[in-house]
């Protein structure tokens, strides 16, 4: 507990333009704690966290086009393309061309790549373990943060009055 970020909430303090009333810095500050936690599980699997959450979406389904991917990961193309590439000559994966359209790229796992997948499997039960939360508190504020990212989305083009 030494290295947690700490900080007052606005509750505490009553301001409520302080740190502590940043929801930002509310997320800012747990992305650190999962950096940390997803950091020593995927170094034990020397993947990156991108190339993770790849292979979880073709562990759930072998076979996705690199466009769902990319769609599913909120990345562009010119993003994704050179982590795959890397994934490719890792031998993870391979990428082929679509029969019926050759602009679709469809990416599936190979042998090394489905047992490493498995492994991958394993860490979100670690992760779940760390974060302290109940099944049931993990539900719920996975459905806020899918809210929260809808209406920064949605409202990202609003005009700023400062």
């Amino acid at each position: 507990m030494a290295n947690q970020t700490k900080y007052t909430s606005a509750k505490a303090t009553g301001k409520t333009n302080s740190l502590g009333a940043l929801l930002s810095f509310s997320v800012y500050s747990a992305m650190l704690g999962f950096n940390r936690v997803y950091r020593k599980a995927l170094n034990m699997l020397d993947i990156t966290y991108p190339q993770y959450l790849v292979l979880t979406i073709l562990r759930e389904r072998d076979n996705v086009a690199m466009s769902e991917i990319a769609q599913r990961l909120n990345l562009e193309s010119s993003t994704l393309s050179p982590l795959l590439k890397r994934m490719e000559e890792q031998g993870i994966l391979v990428r082929r061309r679509y029969a019926f359209d050759e602009r679709q790229v469809i990416l599936s796992l190979t042998e090394t790549g489905g047992a490493l997948a498995a492994k991958a499997g394993t860490v979100p039960a670690y992760v779940n373990r760390a974060s302290g939360l109940t099944s049931e508190e993990n539900k719920v504020l996975r459905a806020l943060l899918a809210k929260l990212h809808e209406g920064l989305v949605k409202n990202a083009e609003l005009s700023v009055c400062i």
